[in-house]
């Protein structure tokens, strides 16, 4: 029997995975060649990047062993974990690509593999696949969360990311997280960026049209009141292609709306089949793609009510799929993407587009191994510059860890719960609350922990603290309310992120009852039942109302990790669930 170099290489690639060979050997068979072989096929290459969260230099990130799918979501895509997810996507338990795709065996291969990301890597792979589909066909888009989730990100007012993407050569994109900034600093932004800005969702309130600041701006439409340029043209391999830009939906509701009081957002349906139908009959493109902040669920749903759209690149909820799911409308399908976070992959979308339309497809989500593709220097330079003037503050050895500290899944994270502690021991509270942020990235056992891993956690624009009495009834509602829009039936209303993280409170979810219904059981960390009427001593961070008043989160983590020295999680306030013991998208969970 003979086999190919390509074949021989992925046996020698899974023997070394199973132990069968040193490491060594293993390493060296697993030549870039293998992984990141990407056949050529059709005349339109687009390239996809999402909620890399200002991750410019290499990380490690786990993956979730909880992302619960009720109701119409269940055993279906996004929502399957480990194994489960394994099979339904055809990805061989134990190989390099399983730990790029599932939290299975994290620790272990996580240090056989090496860490994932970082801008420099990425702009190789994103050059290599440019290079090799030849000029002028191929098309790189970026589905927003880049200006956000480091320190110097944060310190730079997200420039920083500009200027990375500007280097990596990110021709589309629109955005999430970006919109956290001052209006004015996005606006700024935007003129920076070298590609095109986009989001068909964005509109000026009418009573600011009258006097709207940035009346000047490229992108600013009077007559429609679109805020942004809500698509854009684009020439690739002879065809003619439209990106139309879907911001996150709910912006001003999960982050504060003070720092952008002219804009509103929305998920509107009706809008969107209008831009689409206006794009078919003026524009007359051969493909129509739509580039999303929406969440997986929610483009599933919209492309089953919305007719035209060839393919949406959706983002936000961080779920790296690999392969598209296909979704039946009244014009025919739509194919749905989602491409991780964190810069971990690049979404490669082969279209073979012949007379005006879209006849086949290949696609591949490649994992970023930084060990596995070289830094571009260029790249890695401007990297090191941006981050030479923050060095020293990013660099302080905080603690060290004891066990992995992570953070995505749909419930506590053993970083949150640091967080969480954090807040309870410092501000010296009963119970912490912390949001259910999806970024941050991950420590390994025996890595110090530094200010730039708590940097990654914890870096928002409205970071301040704040301790105060709530009643039990009070934390009741905030827990069902953040349930409530993790788990609704409905997908539209559901606003992304996990649920609420706790400290020193535990509690009974039923994922599936109805709103109201799914909390109950709350308890103190030393077993006493807290009272609907009775007051009780809360720390938190990340008011969207209104600012909070005191320090930033990472000053309160900080000063617990020095004191602490090192880390290991002594109880993980995760909730007692009931009603999803069977469900594929729960592995590994406490009951």
């Amino acid at each position: 029997m003979s086999i190919s170099r390509r074949e021989f290489l992925r046996m020698m690639g899974f023997a070394g995975a199973a132990g069968m060979m040193p490491s060594s050997v293993f390493a060296a068979a697993k030549q870039p060649a293998d992984l990141y072989e990407v056949p050529k096929f059709g005349n339109v290459s687009l390239l996809h990047i999402t909620d890399t969260h200002a991750q410019l230099n290499p990380i490690y990130f786990r993956e979730p062993n909880v992302n619960l799918g009720i109701g119409y979501a269940f055993n279906k895509a996004p929502h399957l974990v480990g194994d489960n997810l394994l099979k339904h996507f055809g990805v061989t338990p134990g190989t390099i690509e399983s730990h790029a795709f599932s939290y299975l065996d994290f620790d272990s291969a996580a240090g056989k593999f090496g860490k994932v990301g970082g801008f420099a890597h990425l702009k190789t792979l994103v050059q290599q696949i440019r290079d090799d589909r030849g000029p002028g066909n191929s098309l790189l888009m970026d589905g927003g969360d880049t200006w956000q989730g480091s320190g110097t990100a944060y310190w730079t007012r997200g420039q920083d990311m500009v200027g990375a993407c500007n280097r990596l050569g990110v021709d589309v994109m629109t955005g999430h997280w970006e919109f956290t900034y001052l209006d004015k600093e996005v606006i700024d932004n935007v003129n920076a960026f070298k590609g095109d800005f986009v989001a068909q969702n964005v509109l000026v309130r009418d009573e600011a049209l009258f006097d709207y600041n940035f009346a000047d701006f490229e992108g600013f439409d009077e007559d429609s009141g679109n805020a942004f340029k809500p698509y854009v043209m684009k020439q690739v391999g002879g065809a003619r292609v439209a990106v139309i830009g879907q911001a996150f939906p709910y912006t001003p509701i999960a982050n504060p709306q003070r720092f952008i009081p002219d804009w509103t957002f929305g998920i509107q349906d009706d809008l969107m089949q209008g831009v689409v139908d206006m794009v078919r009959e003026n524009e007359k493109p051969d493909v129509v793609v739509v580039l999303s902040h929406n969440g997986m669920d929610v483009d599933l749903k919209m492309a089953s009510r919305v007719s035209g759209i060839d393919v949406i690149f959706g983002g936000h909820t961080h779920d790296g799929m690999p392969a598209p799911t296909v979704v039946k409308n009244s014009g025919g399908k739509t194919l749905v993407t989602n491409a991780g976070s964190n810069g971990k992959f690049l979404g490669v979308m082969d279209l073979d587009v012949k007379g005006g339309k879209v006849r086949d497809f290949r696609y591949r989500l490649l994992p970023v191994f930084s060990n596995m593709l070289p830094a571009d220097k260029a790249m890695q330079a401007y990297i090191d510059e941006v981050r030479a003037p923050y060095a020293k503050q990013l660099n302080e050895e905080l603690a060290v860890a004891e066990e992995t500290l992570y953070r995505r899944g749909n419930f506590n994270g053993t970083f949150d719960q640091v967080i969480c502690d954090a807040l309870t021991t410092v501000n010296d509270a009963q119970i912490s609350l912390s949001p259910g942020f999806r970024w941050g990235t991950s420590v390994l056992p025996g890595q110090k922990i530094t200010m730039d891993n708590v940097m990654d956690q914890t870096c928002i624009t409205y970071p301040e603290t704040y301790r105060r009495e709530m009643k039990g009834s009070e934390i009741k509602a905030i827990l069902e309310d953040v349930c409530d829009n993790l788990f609704n039936k409905d997908p539209y209303y559901q606003q992304g992120g996990d649920m609420v993280r706790v400290g020193g409170l535990d509690y009974v979810c039923e994922p599936g009852a109805g709103f109201g219904k799914r909390i109950t059981d709350m308890v103190l960390n030393d077993g006493t039942k807290v009272e609907a009427n009775k007051s009780y001593t809360v720390s938190g961070w990340a008011t969207v109302g209104s600012k909070a008043p005191g320090e930033p989160i990472w000053d309160v983590v900080a000063k617990y990790l020095r004191d602490q020295k090192t880390v290991k999680i002594n109880k993980l306030n995760t909730p007692k669930l009931v009603g999803v013991k069977d469900n594929p998208g729960l592995a590994d969970y406490p009951y």
